[in-house]
């Protein structure tokens, strides 16, 4: 098994998190693991992108130009900006959160209103995926993160059971039952 999941989104949104539940997922399952993180102005709203491969062997964390098999995308705009990346036949899964970024808050341009169609003429599969609102109906928008890998697991061959003991092992202790019940909302995501 071979694997590329790109992983992409907002800084505060919890891409990072997401990305090492994922790689202590595979490890745990015996896989080499290999991450890159990018999040120059993240704590800015600017973008976040994590590499996460894993196989019997990986030779280097960086996903080529339609090389992911999945994008987890945490907004909109974000899984437009990096829809080059997936192969073909490939699933992008899309939370359908908007933040708006810097160009647009000042006027400079508007937010794109054709990003569904656009999407489209990339992606074998497009899943949108309400992240925000599945995991404010939990109280707790924190855990959309974990809604959304929900929705992912549904395209990886991992149980369940390691899923939930991936979150477990590296959410904080005190979130991890609000995480699991985020996570099996997700899960329930089509």
């Amino acid at each position: 098994m071979n694997k590329s999941i790109l992983i992409v989104g907002v800084g505060g949104q919890g891409t990072l998190l997401t990305s090492r539940v994922l790689g202590r997922l595979a490890m745990d399952a015996g896989y080499d693991v290999k991450m890159s993180e990018v999040h120059g102005m993240a704590q800015r709203g600017g973008s976040v992108v994590t590499h996460v491969r894993y196989a019997e062997k990986v030779y280097s964390p960086l996903i080529e130009d339609g090389g992911a098999d999945v994008i987890l995308s945490f907004e909109k705009l974000e899984a437009l900006r990096w829809a080059h990346y997936l192969k073909p036949g490939g699933v992008i899964l899309v939370n359908d959160q908007e933040i708006d970024p810097m160009p647009v808050i000042t006027g400079a341009v508007e937010y794109p209103g054709d990003i569904w169609e656009s999407l489209e003429n990339r992606a074998a599969r497009i899943v949108p995926v309400a992240g925000l609102s599945t995991a404010q109906s939990l109280g707790n928008i924190k855990v959309m993160n974990t809604v959304l890998l929900g929705a992912l697991s549904r395209y990886l061959e991992f149980t369940q059971e390691a899923w939930e003991n991936a979150i477990e092992c590296t959410v904080p202790p005190h979130t991890a039952k609000i995480n699991n019940d985020a996570f099996r909302k997700g899960r329930e995501i089509r």
